[in-house]
This record gives structure tokens, C-alpha cells and sequence, in this order.
């Protein structure tokens, strides 16, 4: 009897002990909308493997400009959490700052990093000075959404009759306008960090930044800004908010919606009843864009902890979120696309054979280029005079490009740092 009592005292102070060691770390992420149900899977599987480890999420970020302001203001008043998810576009400020961590010291204590299998081009996103600061969570590219319900109304009825560029789009508005589709189109200019005009420089293979220059006064930047209003005025397109656009969309009222693969799953689980597809972005000319802005978030360590446990189990977070079964998730509740060849090989070897719809983005894949950030502390009031501007373009306020081109570069510019 006493040694069953010494058993049971034993395995009691064991389970104190096991229970003082649970250790908490705080996570914050944006677009619940797109994320919630990719973090509900994931948890599970991590609490699996780390179950002394709690994952306490904040509320989530509205946007990647949120995101960003969000940290900023946090790092000042001592509050981070201490795993962030930012915008790919936002993290040299974070890493200019001394806000996001290095994290070389955890990579080199990993024996199977490298088989962990990470796309070289995407890792090289989160990688200033040589040391890896942000880990690459989910990456996107633009893509088209059609309802095929609607577009055979445009006499469409296959994915080798969709439009191949934008005056095709627009020739495919007026059909479906005389077939009485009220909003034929919706393109989305108001994507978060001027993304869709970086497309269209993209697509002529002409960066937005060349150093701290804006490079919107170019004559690639014209053509930009004459598509987008050619565009908008020949499909007579709404000036409706991003989430109304997706709701819209996915209710059967709107035939062509050009957007992020991020939202194909937020659309699948919400759409009617209707044949959705996808297909690739289209060009300024058949042959297609010549380049195309890499979207999409990555994880960074910006804890403030001294606790060596503390911020041993914020890098099994982030790892695990980036890498392997953790990243195939991504794919299988979202369009975006794994960062890591693990998650999109082996794991979801038949996924997108079963799933054409998200191929698409990866079909894309050799068109991934730089998203780019408008250096300086001004990046994100740069961001805004941008988006002011094409929203201008939307509601019909500018007809003039070429002034337009002028005001916005300017106005852009001398919110940079002058030099390279």
C-alpha cells in the first residue's frame, strides 16, 4: 500500500511539474476571414506535437497596412506578441527598426531545415543582409474568377474561350451588359498595397521602385494607368469595397472578378450555385503578363522575451506554421500556394490534380516577382496617395492620365528618401 501511495505521489508531482512548464506565446495574424479556418486545422496538429506549448491569438489584423501600423505602435509601447504574420511587402520597416528578429541563431540549430524544403525565391522574400527574418507563410499571385454561368451569357462556355487580355475583358463587359449583367466585372484596384498596379508594371516587366525612385512617371507607368482606366470605364465597373466585390461575386451577380488566389477558398465555401473557375491573369498583350507581383504573408519573430523556452517555443510555432504538414494547409483552406516544396510535392502530391482551381496560381509560379514596399517611414502614407489616386480613376474624378501620372508621382516621391 505505501508503495502504491509513493506511485501515485510520484506521478502527481510529475503532472505539477508537466503542467508548470506549459508555456504560453502570443500570435497575431491578419484577415480572419481568409485564416481562421486554416489556424483551426492547424492547431490541432500542433497541439499534437508540442502540447507543453499554448498558442494565444490576438485579434486579427484588417489588413496588411494594419499589420504593420499595429506593430509599429506596439513596439513603442512594449506590447508585441511574439509571433506576427506580415504582409511580404512590410517587412524590411520591421527589420529596419530592430523590431523583427534574426532568425539565423534557430535556423542553424535545425538539422532538417534544409529538408524542410523551402522555394529558394520565396525564402530570399524574407531575407535582408544575408539572415532570414521572415519565414514565407502563404504566397499568392492574381488570378481571374469567372462564374461560367454568367460568361456563357457572353457566348464563353470553356476555359479556352476566356479573355486572354484586358481588351478582351473589356470587349466580354459589353456582351454581357447587352445580355443584361447588370455589374459584369469587378478588378481590384483597391487590393491592399497598390498590388494591382504593380501587376500591371509587372506585366511589362517594369518594377514600381527602382531604389528610393518611383518609377509611376515611366511610360510603362502611363500605360498602367490607361488600362486601369480603360478598364473601369469600358466594363462601367462599380466603385464597390473589396468585401462587397467578394460577396457580390460569390452570390452569382458579378461574371469576371480579378483578384488574389488568397480568396479562391473563402468563395468556394461561400459561392451559390454556380461552376466557378480560374484562370490565369491576363496580359497587356495575348502572350500574357511578363511578370507578376508575389503576394502573401510571412511569419516573424518579434518577441521580446529573455526566456530562452519562451522563444524556443515561438520558433516551433513559426516553423511548424511555414513547413510541411503546417503549410499543406494553407493550400487545402485557402488559393494560397505553400512556400515549401515539403507541403506542395509530397504532401499535396494529387491536391491539385483534385483541386484545378488553385493550379492556376502555380501555374503562374516563374512569372513571381518582387512585391515591393515604398521605402522610408512614409511607405504606408505613399500606399494611400496611390490608392487615392486610383480610386479617382474609379469614380471618374480623373480623365486626364498623364496629369493624373504626374500629381501621383510627385506627391509619392516626396515622400521618399531622396538617394539610393
Amino acid at each position: 500500500m505505501k508503495k502504491c501511495l509513493t506511485a501515485i505521489a510520484f506521478l502527481l508531482a510529475a503532472g505539477t511539474a508537466n503542467a508548470e512548464e506549459k508555456i504560453t506565446i502570443e500570435f497575431a495574424y491578419p484577415y480572419s476571414h481568409l485564416f481562421d479556418v486554416t489556424y483551426e486545422k492547424i492547431m490541432p496538429l500542433f497541439n499534437e506535437k508540442y502540447p507543453n506549448i499554448e498558442v494565444k491569438m490576438r485579434a486579427a489584423y484588417e489588413s496588411y497596412e494594419d499589420a504593420s501600423n499595429t506593430i509599429l505602435r506596439e513596439a513603442v509601447a512594449g506590447e508585441l506578441p511574439d509571433v506576427t504574420m506580415q504582409g511580404l511587402n512590410r517587412q524590411a520597416i520591421l527589420v529596419e527598426k530592430g523590431i523583427a528578429k534574426s532568425l539565423e541563431p534557430f535556423i542553424v540549430r535545425e538539422e532538417d531545415f534544409a529538408k524542410d524544403g523551402y522555394h529558394d525565391a520565396m525564402l530570399k522574400l524574407g531575407t535582408f543582409n544575408n539572415e532570414v527574418h521572415g519565414l514565407p507563410f502563404s504566397v499568392s499571385l492574381p488570378v481571374g474568377y469567372y462564374n461560367m454561368d454568367v460568361m456563357a451569357k457572353a457566348g464563353i462556355t470553356s476555359a479556352d474561350q476566356l479573355p486572354k487580355t484586358w481588351d478582351e475583358v473589356v470587349a466580354t463587359c459589353g456582351k454581357l451588359r447587352e445580355a443584361g449583367v447588370k455589374n459584369p466585372m469587378f478588378w481590384g484596384w483597391n487590393i491592399t498595397g497598390n498590388w494591382f498596379l504593380q501587376a500591371l508594371m509587372w506585366s511589362q516587366d517594369k518594377p514600381t521602385m527602382e531604389g528610393n525612385e518611383f518609377q509611376l512617371a515611366s511610360d510603362e507607368g502611363l500605360t498602367a494607368l490607361n488600362t486601369m482606366k480603360s478598364i473601369f470605364r469600358g466594363c462601367e465597373m462599380q466603385n464597390i469595397e473589396w468585401k462587397a466585390a467578394l460577396a457580390s461575386f460569390s452570390a452569382g451577380e458579378i461574371g469576371m472578378m480579378f483578384w488574389s488566389t488568397s480568396a479562391l477558398g473563402a468563395v468556394e465555401r461561400s459561392k451559390g450555385d454556380f461552376e466557378l473557375k480560374t484562370n490565369e491573369f491576363p496580359g497587356l498583350e495575348a502572350t500574357g503578363p511578363k511578370g507578376l507581383p508575389a503576394g502573401g504573408n510571412s511569419a516573424m519573430l518579434v518577441s521580446t522575451s529573455d526566456d530562452p523556452k519562451e522563444l524556443d517555443a515561438a520558433w516551433k510555432w513559426l516553423k511548424f506554421i511555414t513547413s510541411g504538414q503546417g503549410a499543406a494547409e494553407v493550400a487545402r483552406t485557402t488559393g494560397y500556394m505553400p512556400p515549401n516544396k515539403a507541403a506542395n510535392e509530397v504532401i499535396l502530391a494529387d491536391f491539385y490534380k483534385e483541386n484545378p482551381n488553385k493550379e492556376t496560381a502555380v501555374r503562374q509560379l516563374p512569372l513571381l516577382r518582387d512585391w515591393q514596399a515604398y521605402p522610408g517611414d512614409n511607405g504606408l502614407a505613399a500606399t494611400q496617395v496611390i490608392y487615392d489616386g486610383l480610386e479617382g480613376i474609379v469614380s471618374g474624378e480623373y480623365d486626364d492620365m498623364s496629369e493624373l501620372q504626374e500629381q501621383i508621382s510627385e506627391e509619392v516621391q516626396d515622400l521618399l528618401p531622396s538617394g539610393n
